[in-house]
């Protein structure tokens, strides 16, 4: 991510922060719209999973320009997922409601390098996330041999 994309992210995430806990909601609402068989991943309450979703992404964007300071994390995150049920073609869909979340949240203000800017972020996060649950897959079938 360039300077200019990490600020824009930071920046509109700002003017997310006052609404976050509905816009956390309105994301899964989009989630299992776009794909409803995701929503058996999901086992506790809606509300305290958008809980995790908000402070999951405010520790994300608050040091995305220190990636190398929440990479073990997200790693972490990744692995958990795996856990869940997750599955690498999900990503795209977290995205997708991601990206429409926030393109309702910011209104005008989400531009086409705001939209970059949150493609790239969470680009990375996916990535690093998958490439993770990548790693832990293999090392527990080698250890299972």
């Amino acid at each position: 991510m360039t300077r200019e994309q990490i600020s824009l992210v930071q920046n509109s995430f700002q003017k997310v922060q006052p609404v976050l806990a509905e816009a956390a909601q309105m994301f899964y609402d989009r989630l299992f719209e776009l794909d409803p068989a995701l929503r058996r991943l999901f086992h506790g309450p809606a509300d305290e999973q958008a809980r995790k979703l908000a402070q999951a992404l405010t520790i994300v964007v608050t040091a995305i320009d220190r990636p190398d300071q929440i990479r073990g994390a997200v790693e972490a995150l990744g692995r958990r997922h795996v856990g869940y049920g997750v599955r690498d073609e999900h990503y795209s869909t977290v995205g997708a409601a991601l990206l429409w979340t926030l393109e309702q949240g910011l209104g005008d203000a989400f531009t086409s390098p705001v939209r970059e800017a949150w493609a790239a972020a969470y680009g990375w996060l996916a990535f690093t996330m998958q490439r993770a649950a990548a790693t832990s897959a293999t090392e527990l079938a080698v250890a299972a041999q």
